[in-house]
């Protein structure tokens, strides 16, 4: 495939998605070397040293540096003048408000790989991504759904197994047969969240706010709106450590994530990135999917010079609360 021809590494997002973007284009091109990351580290900078021409950049923030991009969240869609500039400099865009920016990789590269055996699995990732899991799907909680919830950038390792499976070609039996008894373990663990979801959430304007700073939770929005069902239209979760970083895994910095109840009749008219980017400017993601980290806040909301502490959430969650009650 000659739009793969210089390009020599992906760095994707580390869940289900990215996922499948990196082993969409290493079936094409399996000298491909596929690095999971995610949006805050490209956002701060941390990758600038390795982002260059050579390098296919999926389901994360826009750096006009790489070869290729792809993806499909509205927040990291370049503007015009980045787009002509950075075709204009040699870079493919592939940026397209598909379900999933796997299924932007998949559109991109169907013509000159065949594809068909990841139909069935690019369904539940489309769906995962977007929204589009339905509730009686979400409560069996079947294998690739569990297996989604083993992917974050505490599994690299795990990450890299199973994108290579993908990319040579293994089928959902031969997944299955593999990481069973690691997705039954998975499986278990969701009852220990439901129990910490139930203890730490407080709905306030039919918005869930989810507590789980401090914690070695981090769950979805699916688990959040499974649980309070038609009493929320969306969440809030914070998750994450006062004394975190963006670059750790294993203690990650205080942040918050933002997701619609997909599982309600009646359809979110909200935007919820707009409170994902009000107090951060590298937020974002769907309108209803998205994140952000906890800022430093004054009394009056102003942001800080500071390290984040645990009253900040308390800030943040109020102007967000107050923004979200004139929805």
């Amino acid at each position: 495939m000659q739009a793969l021809e210089e390009i020599t590494q992906a760095i994707c997002d580390s869940d289900f998605d990215g996922l499948m973007a990196g082993a969409i284009l290493k079936r094409v091109k399996p000298e491909i070397n596929v690095i999971f990351s995610h949006a805050a580290l490209i956002r701060s900078g941390a990758h600038d040293d390795i982002i260059a021409r050579n390098t296919a950049l999926c389901d994360l923030p826009f750096h006009p540096n790489c070869g290729l991009y792809l993806d499909h969240h509205l927040t990291n869609k370049p503007n015009q003048n980045e787009s002509e500039i950075f075709k204009q400099n040699g870079g493919i865009l592939e940026w397209h408000p598909t379900p999933s920016a796997a299924r932007a990789a998949f559109d991109f590269c169907k013509d000159n790989v065949d594809l068909s055996d990841l139909e069935e699995i690019m369904l539940v990732v489309d769906a995962l991504d977007s929204g589009g899991v339905s509730k009686s799907a979400y409560a069996e909680d079947g294998f690739l759904i569990r297996l989604s919830r083993s992917f974050h950038m505490g599994a690299v390792e795990h990450m890299q197994e199973v994108c290579d499976d993908l990319a040579n070609g293994i089928d959902q039996s031969g997944l299955e047969k593999k990481y069973g008894p690691l997705t039954d373990t998975i499986a278990e663990k969701r009852k220990q969240e439901i129990t910490a979801v139930k203890n730490n959430t407080t709905i306030i304007n039919r918005l869930a706010i989810c507590r789980l700073e401090e914690k070695p939770y981090r769950v979805s929005g699916y688990l959040v709106t499974s649980i309070f069902d038609e009493k929320v239209d969306a969440c809030c979760i914070v998750h994450g450590y006062a004394d975190g970083s963006v670059e750790s895994s294993e203690r990650p910095a205080l942040s918050a994530s933002f997701y619609a109840n997909s599982f309600s009749d009646a359809e979110l008219d909200f935007d919820l990135s707009i409170l994902a980017t009000h107090f951060d400017s590298s937020g974002g993601g769907h309108k209803n999917a998205c994140g952000c980290r906890i800022k430093p806040l004054s009394d009056d909301f102003e942001i800080q010079d500071r390290v984040v502490c645990s009253d900040d959430i308390d800030r943040n969650l109020e102007r967000w609360l107050n923004i979200w009650s004139s929805r």
